[in-house]
This record gives structure tokens, C-alpha cells and sequence, in this order.
């Protein structure tokens, strides 16, 4: 008889996500409370969620969220970290000790702005920075791991089943605009506390159900634009084809839809919009090393709003719904009617179909 663990199930993992159009703060514990439906699309070996708008007092500073193996190599990152940063705020992130999660690293977070004189000598804007600090810290640090990096936003993760990995956090203890969470069931890769989604970079955070085959190839050409693509996983190499196509390349999210799930040629041919046509067949070409392959749903969380995202061919479940000002996501109605037993307009997206919601302008 196989174990937990060792059984194969490529449909697994459960994604769910939830946004206030309007900008109101909901609890991490109905994001919580998601994952439970969708406990045996995991094997509890890995749950994390992303929160959107879980720093109001420090929303001007970069939350840096890292696991440390030992004191003194958080003593020794620390130390880097002062020599290209302002650190206003550096403390261990509060957890709850349950049975369910064992073998914790050091979780700490600093909050922390770069030095404008560091900036100038390098000839960097902040984001660029900072995306570099990462990769550095991730790369060289041994036994330091930047799990997140955006600003008013931070990335809880662990080895452990979702629902525990947020009672662990003490997630019902902050607020946010827009919550993202995954239950991980890894076909490829080891259960580890920084191989749990979501994977971030920036303001950027990526939960991902499925497999794609294209992992080689689309990290061969990321990795030429200075990512390190160290984890070995799909869900890693997507977080950073968002953030080149978004933030290094200025395409709208529509557009960076286009590349990653890209319409086939045939669809492409068949298009009457002649302006629209040429739009896609520039994208499919210039970028066609992007193209992601194989089954995949995925949820992007950025500030202000969020993007779902199936394959061309819809391999993976991803269902949304609405009530009032909110908008749901899940791999599965249950985990809707947990969060709005009320929900209304439940509907599935099509194959290489966004679905973009944005917090209107201010509210956030």
C-alpha cells in the first residue's frame, strides 16, 4: 500500500483567492477557512497565502519576509542588508505553535526603503534594486531565503496543510484587501519551507495548480535577463516571467495573458481585427520562448488587483464568483460557498481567458 506522499496525483493542489473591488480589508481567517474543502487536493507538503494591503503602518517600506537556518546567519544578512538599506522595522513574524507544523526555521521580516545614494550609484530604479537584492540574497546567502519582497503585502508559507499553515501564521490577525492561498501537492519537486507557494518577487505573487512542460525553455530564456531560477519549479519561473513582462517590459496584463497562454496560430488566423491579429502574432513571435505549456491555473496577485489564468485547453479547474463588491476564485465552488455561501454568477473561464479584477483607483 503507498503512502501519503507517494502516491501521484497531477491534478492536484487547490488555489483560492479573494478581492474587494471596493478596497475593504477582509480577516485572513476566511481565506483560512478556503483551503478546508480542498484538503485533499493537498498532501501537507506545503500552504502558503498572499496578503494585499496587511501593512497599512509600513506601506511606504518593502516587507522583506526570510527564512534563516541559524541566528548567526541572520546576523550576517542583516549586516548586509544595512549596508544598501534603511531598516525601520526588523522583528520575528508572529507564529502559533500547533502539532501540524514542525521543524520551523527563523521567520523574520524587516521593513526597509534603499538608500537614494546606493540608487544613484548603480543607476537603479527601486524595484530593479530590489528584485537584484533578492536574487543576490537567494543565490550567495546560504541559509537565507527572501520568501517576499513586495510593499504592503507579505507571503506566509510553510510545509504543512494550508488551513494549518494559517492558523500557524495567526493569519485572522491581519487584514487585507485581497487574499491569494495554495494547498500543495508536488509532483516534481521536495515539500521545503521556500518551495510552498505562493512565489513572490516585488509586489508580484504567483499560486499555481498543474505541470508545465516548458519549464527548460522558459527558464533558459529568463535566466538571460539576470532571474536565478534556484527551486527548480514551474511556479517559480512563472512568478518571473510576470514580472519581466509586466514590470521590465510594460505589457498590460492582457498582453502578458497573450504570451504565457498565447491563442494558437490557427485562432490567431481566423481573427477579423486585423489591428488585434497583428498584436498577437507580434507577441507569439517576439516572445515565444514564454510560451507556458502544459496544464496549469494560475492566480497573480499584484497590487491592486489580482489575474486568474487557465491553460489554452483548460486542463486545471478554476471557478469564479461574486457578491457585492468581492469577486472569488477557487479551484472549486466548495471553496466559494466557504468564503460566500451567497455567491452569485459562479462560472468557469475559458481556456487562455484572463480574468482581471482591479481594486478601484484609491481604495487600496
Amino acid at each position: 500500500m503507498k503512502m501519503e506522499g507517494e502516491v501521484r496525483i497531477p491534478s492536484g493542489c487547490a488555489i483560492a483567492a479573494v478581492i474587494s473591488k471596493a478596497g475593504n480589508r477582509m480577516s485572513g481567517r476566511m481565506i483560512t477557512e478556503a483551503m478546508k474543502p480542498m484538503h485533499d487536493r493537498s498532501n501537507g507538503l506545503g500552504g502558503g497565502f498572499a496578503g494585499y494591503g496587511i501593512y497599512p503602518n509600513y506601506q511606504d517600506f518593502y516587507a522583506l519576509h526570510f527564512f534563516f537556518d541559524e541566528r548567526a546567519t541572520r546576523k550576517s544578512c542583516e549586516a548586509f542588508l544595512k549596508e544598501r538599506f534603511e531598516i525601520v522595522q526588523s522583528e520575528i513574524i508572529p507564529t502559533r505553535k500547533i502539532p501540524a507544523i514542525t521543524d520551523e526555521p527563523i521567520i523574520w521580516r524587516y521593513f526597509v526603503t534603499p538608500f537614494p545614494s546606493i540608487l544613484a550609484s548603480m543607476q537603479l530604479d527601486e524595484k530593479e534594486f530590489v528584485a537584484r537584492t533578492v536574487m543576490k540574497i537567494n543565490t550567495e546567502m546560504k541559509g537565507a531565503y527572501v520568501f517576499s519582497s513586495g510593499k504592503n503585502m507579505g507571503t506566509f508559507k510553510a510545509v504543512g496543510f494550508p488551513e494549518d499553515v494559517g492558523v500557524f501564521y495567526r493569519l485572522e490577525e491581519y487584514e487585507g484587501y485581497s487574499w491569494t492561498a495554495h494547498g500543495r501537492y508536488p509532483t516534481n519537486t521536495p515539500g521545503w519551507w521556500g518551495g510552498a507557494h505562493p512565489f513572490t518577487l516585488l509586489d508580484y505573487s504567483v499560486v499555481h495548480n498543474g505541470e508545465i512542460s516548458s519549464y527548460d525553455a522558459n527558464r533558459r530564456f529568463i535566466e538571460m535577463f539576470g532571474y536565478q531560477c534556484t527551486l527548480q519549479t514551474d511556479t517559480e519561473v512563472i512568478t518571473y516571467i510576470m514580472d519581466y513582462l509586466l514590470r521590465v517590459q510594460g505589457l498590460t496584463l492582457g498582453e502578458a495573458a497573450s504570451v504565457i497562454a498565447a491563442p494558437f496560430w490557427s485562432t490567431i488566423e481566423g481573427k477579423q481585427d486585423i489591428q488585434d491579429k497583428q498584436k498577437h502574432i507580434y507577441l507569439r513571435t517576439l516572445f515565444s520562448s514564454l510560451l507556458v505549456t502544459g496544464p496549469f491555473s494560475i492566480v497573480l496577485g499584484f497590487r491592486g488587483g489580482l489575474m486568474a489564468l487557465n491553460d489554452r485547453l483548460k486542463l486545471r479547474s478554476m471557478v469564479v464568483g461574486e457578491k457585492g463588491d468581492t469577486v472569488f476564485i477557487a479551484s472549486e465552488e466548495a471553496a466559494i460557498r466557504t468564503m460566500e455561501p451567497d455567491a452569485e454568477n459562479i462560472w468557469a473561464p475559458a481556456g487562455g481567458e484572463p480574468v482581471i479584477i482591479r481594486v478601484k483607483d484609491g481604495a487600496y
